[in-house]
């Protein structure tokens, strides 16, 4: 711990002429020892909230910075996603979709399942990105994979006014779709979705400053969670012997909430909502206590 010193200041007091020493303190600032692992430190990060903005505002500018397209990266993705599902899923595979137009229910699955992928693949890599950074000067860690969040909220605040504009089109020409007072969940599901994917990148963003290649595995473990997840079947057309293992996907729940909600279609079960919400709060846990242990190691392994 550094040593810091008040400075003195020498002054007359009114009605004596006799000079009194008066203690002026330079610094704005203390540094203290380091604090044990679970001590989250919450009021610091809350100092640190300009911080997260200007990383906010780095990486979301660097993000479109000379690309031909730009901030229509917001927009071509989700429906380019759900052109090409509808045309291999619903045409040349034939899979059901609970009598909802594929387009719509395409887009609906692709949508949530994303939040979680992204905020998983976005923040698993914060180290690998950063460690420069990390090694001049001192801030709270977890401003990174905050600011790494909120850029993908952007994102997602984006896609989600696209996919709303798409609803009201297919309900004005006459297709089945039934929203009902579920769509208010939305903030609920939005948070479970993060929470699902910032736990596990920020165990898989610490593990990574000591081993390297697991953040090569994050897209291939993303890739085999969406063959387990109804991002392009209901849960529905699962086999009755089998749906209990995708009901432990908790990420599961969350997609099929969000269609029943906006399509009138889907599987609404509160036990594995509560499961899920569950889950995906323990993981949160687990994982900024996990990064907040790993803190100290991370200039170790530069």
């Amino acid at each position: 711990m550094h040593n810091l010193q008040k400075g003195v200041m020498t002054g007359k007091n009114e009605g004596t002429t006799q000079e009194q020493p008066q203690e002026v303190q330079w610094w704005t600032s203390v540094i203290t020892p380091r604090e044990k692992w679970y001590h989250l430190r919450l009021k610091e990060l809350w100092e640190y909230r300009q911080l997260v903005w200007l990383f906010v505002r780095r990486d979301f500018v660097s993000a479109y910075k000379q690309t031909i397209l730009g901030y229509f990266w917001f927009v071509f993705p989700p429906i380019l996603a759900a052109l090409a599902s509808t045309f291999f899923y619903g045409n040349v595979i034939s899979l059901p979709t609970d009598g909802l137009p594929p387009f719509l229910f395409y887009m609906s699955g692709t949508f949530m399942f994303n939040i979680f992928s992204n905020s998983f693949i976005n923040t698993s890599n914060v180290f690998g990105q950063n460690a420069n950074i990390f090694g001049k000067v001192y801030f709270p860690r977890l401003t990174i994979p905050l600011a790494r969040v909120l850029i993908y909220l952007i994102n997602v605040a984006v896609q989600f006014v696209l996919f709303i504009g798409f609803l009201v089109y297919f309900i004005s020409i006459g297709a089945d779709i039934q929203p009902n007072v579920w769509a208010f969940m939305l903030p609920v599901l939005l948070l479970m979705s993060v929470n699902m994917g910032l736990g596990p990148g920020l165990i898989t963003s610490a593990m990574t400053a000591r081993y390297r290649d697991l953040g090569q595995l994050v897209a291939f473990f993303t890739t085999l969670v969406t063959y387990v997840t109804p991002v392009v079947y209901p849960l529905s057309n699962v086999p009755e012997h089998l749906k209990i293992y995708f009901k432990l996907n908790p990420v599961t729940a969350i997609i099929e909430t969000f269609r029943y909600g906006f399509l009138g279609q889907g599987v609404l079960d509160l036990g594995m909502l509560a499961y899920s919400f569950t889950v995906s709060f323990v993981f949160l846990l687990i994982g900024v206590f996990w990064f907040r242990s790993m803190e100290s190691t991370f200039l170790d392994t530069v």
